[in-house]
């Protein structure tokens, strides 16, 4: 039987149910399926505890959200903050963003698998996702834009274009990460690599300059 905790501290059984809740998501088959139940068992708590903390199952799950989303951005942020140019920006970024999506698959699932119903994760809980696409966008447009060494030929680019641009470069991120993570049988080139010829794709720069950029980067 769990010991209660003692008064003043239902922070720390918010936490738990928190840190239940997303390890919960992160490692069930179908994560969809959640309930406050497994939960509270998770925890050793009885289900009618939860809600001194959460209204119900979808704003803890919201919660989670809140939480990996801020923990992905801080990430690359901290790196792009350091970066000394758009294009060193661009790789920290979307380095970041696929290793944080190698090493966290579970959580990576939890925030891009898109497979809770609409009932239990309105689109607006994934705001901050659209926060960090729009980060992508801007700095893709910086290293691709007129004036960005990206090559004489290139039209200048409308808004519209760029955020197309910076959709599909996501989307390729997106497809890198999931295939790497749910194919691991697959004989894959290291994932630098992979990286290096997709940013260069996007950017239409040599992948070998991508990969100097990656290589002076820092393991995070």
């Amino acid at each position: 039987m769990r010991r209660r905790n003692p008064r003043g501290q239902g922070q720390i059984l918010k936490e738990q149910l928190v840190g239940a809740a997303a390890k919960l998501l992160a490692t069930l088959d179908q994560p969809e399926t959640l309930t406050l139940r497994q939960v509270a068992r998770e925890v050793g708590v009885a289900p009618a505890s939860i809600y001194s903390h959460f209204d119900d199952l979808s704003a803890l799950i919201q919660h989670v959200l809140r939480l990996r989303y801020d923990e992905l951005a801080r990430l690359m942020n901290g790196a792009a903050a350091a970066a000394p140019d758009p294009l060193s920006e661009l790789v920290a970024r979307c380095a970041v963003y696929v290793r944080w999506g190698n090493e966290q698959p579970g959580h990576y699932r939890t925030l891009f698998g898109g497979r809770m119903p609409a009932d239990l994760v309105p689109g607006t809980a994934h705001e901050a996702g659209a926060d960090l696409l729009g980060s992508l966008v801007t700095v893709l447009g910086a290293v691709t834009g007129p004036g960005a060494g990206a090559g004489p030929d290139r039209a200048p680019s409308t808004q519209e274009q760029q955020w197309r641009d910076g959709l599909l470069l996501w989307t390729a991120l997106h497809g890198l990460v999931s295939l790497y993570n749910d194919h691991g049988s697959i004989d894959w080139p290291p994932l630098d690599e992979l990286l290096a010829d997709l940013i260069g794709l996007h950017t239409h720069r040599p992948a070998t300059e991508i990969a100097a950029v990656l290589a002076r980067r820092a393991p995070r």
